[in-house]
């Protein structure tokens, strides 16, 4: 995980249309920068939601959501028009954005070892600067915790 206070690593990603986005863009805004494991499945798809149903309230903040995983373009549009999500899905299938941010790790699943994701949320300021930082966040409670974190700017 990338410390509090460093520069948060600049990207260029595809979004779920297949319009690039650069973490640049923002600048003058806060960024809820999130990354998940996989569009589709249970974990992902309840913080995905969550995330849309408080939107409002993270653009009343000024604040912008980007979420990030491996999947295609394509899969990320399925999942967003599948959901309604109302935010960027950026596709990362190079994994280059998941290494520079330190979230492509070692995980046990049963008892197996693999490779993959590890959900991460990263809270960015209006100058690019890491303000806050969580590792295995809980997918369901993730949107409220980033918000609650936001009213306490």
């Amino acid at each position: 995980m990338l410390e509090i206070g460093a520069q948060a690593p600049d990207f260029t990603l595809p979004d779920q249309n297949g319009e690039m986005h650069s973490l640049s863009d923002y600048r003058g805004q806060k960024v809820v920068l999130y990354f998940y494991p996989k569009d589709m499945t249970a974990g992902c798809t309840r913080q995905a939601c969550a995330f849309g149903e408080l939107y409002p309230q993270f653009r009343e903040k000024g604040a912008v959501i980007l979420g990030v995983s491996k999947d295609s373009v394509a899969s990320h549009k399925k999942f967003e028009e599948k959901y309604g999500l109302p935010f960027t899905l950026l596709s990362d299938q190079e994994k280059e954005v998941i290494r520079a941010y330190d979230v492509w790790k070692e995980k046990k699943n049963y008892g197996k070892v693999s490779m993959g994701v590890v959900r991460t949320t990263y809270l960015i300021d209006e100058n690019g600067m890491i303000i806050k930082a969580f590792d295995k966040v809980k997918a369901a409670d993730n949107a409220a915790q980033m918000l609650d974190l936001l009213n306490q700017e």
